[in-house]
Parts: structure tokens; sequence; C-alpha cells
């Protein structure tokens, strides 16, 4: 689906036409320059690589240097692929968040907060044992029972323990826009999206 890359600015709030506050998500979104025009000729499908957010040459390799030479574009932080724009687009070519309208609905692609090792109870929702009576020790917010004992005599894999949170890739999808702000390159959306402060997002529609 068509789409751009975007920074992720924070969270606020608007009034709708009825009244209503409705939360929502700033997104600072392009305007980013086609780097590459991908062909079904030449690579096997038709797509195009955008690039976001400018970054010093001297921290530029020499192959991403010429690649980016040669969609006469200055060296890009950012680089996503996206399928489906409708149009014919050159090297070079930005595409703003003008590609976006209000009441569009998309889907928006990022990286979670990573949480570090947590338990079950954060991690999985686990309720913990309730009652701290009838001889219970310090077990409140243990897992419990994993699996039975000598028959399957294993513990299934899929089964939700402690571990690793966050710091995963996310889809959002269906969110609503609420306004887009050309002059200064913002996209209002209705929710939260994942990711922190200044973090990169993919908005697709």
């Amino acid at each position: 689906m068509p789409g751009l890359i975007g920074k992720k600015i924070g969270m606020t709030s608007v009034f709708s036409a009825d009244g209503r506050n409705v939360p929502c998500t700033v997104i600072e979104v392009g305007p980013c320059e086609v780097t590459q025009v991908k062909t079904v000729e030449t690579d096997g499908y038709a797509a195009l690589q955008l690039g976001f957010e400018d970054k010093k040459e001297k921290h530029t390799s020499k192959p991403e240097a010429g690649h980016f030479a040669k969609a006469g574009v200055t060296p890009k932080r950012h680089l996503a692929e996206f399928k489906g724009f409708d149009g014919e687009y050159k090297l070079g070519d930005a595409i703003t968040v003008e590609l976006f309208t209000e009441s569009d609905f998309v889907d928006v692609i990022g990286t979670s907060k990573g949480k570090g090792y947590q338990g079950v109870v954060k991690r999985h929702g686990f309720g913990g044992v309730g009652q701290s009576t009838h001889g219970q020790h310090n077990r409140l917010r243990a897992p419990g029972s994993v699996g039975a004992c000598s028959y399957p005599a294993k513990v299934f894999k899929g089964m939700r323990m402690a571990g690793q949170m966050g710091n995963e890739r996310v889809t959002v999808q269906n969110l609503q826009v609420v306004k887009v702000i050309p002059e200064h390159n913002v996209l209002m959306i209705k929710g939260s999206i994942p990711g922190a402060k200044g973090s990169i997002v993919l908005i697709e529609k």
C-alpha cells in the first residue's frame, strides 16, 4: 500500500465537531524523496523506495553515497519501500503529507517501547494468586503450573512465561486521520501508535 515515513512527535487532543474530546498522536510525515523506482521488468515487482531525514555525508558509506547521487538527492537516514502508488514518479520526486486526507484510515507500523525482562503479571496480564491466607507464602505474582507431570512430560511451545517485553515491530490498523497540516508536514491520527517520542514509523494508506 502507498505510504510515507514519519517521526512520532507526541500526543495531544482535539475537539470534534460534536464536542467530543478526541485523543490524537502527532506525527511529522515527510517530505519523503524517491531514491529508487522498482519495476516489474527490472526487479520483479513495482515499488517506490523513499528516503526520510537528511544525514551528513561523512556518515554515509560509499555505496550509499553512490545510490543517493544516482537519485539526485542528499543522503537519507531512513529508507523504506512502498507498493501501490498511483501515477508516475521519478527519482528525486518529493512526496509530502498531502498524500493523506482527513477521514482517511491508515495503518501505522513502529517499534514498541522496550520494557526489558518482565514477569507474567505485567507481560501477559496474569492476575496472580488473590488470597494471602490458607498457607499462601510468597508466590503472589508467580505464573503457576506450566505443564503436566509424566505425560506429556514437557512444556508446550508458546507457553506464556516471563521474558523480554516490548522492543518489537507492531502494526496498528485502521486509525483515522483527524487532521492534515501541510505547512508543517504534520499528520494527526486518532488514538495511540507504538514507539517512543522521536521514533520512526511507517504510515500506510
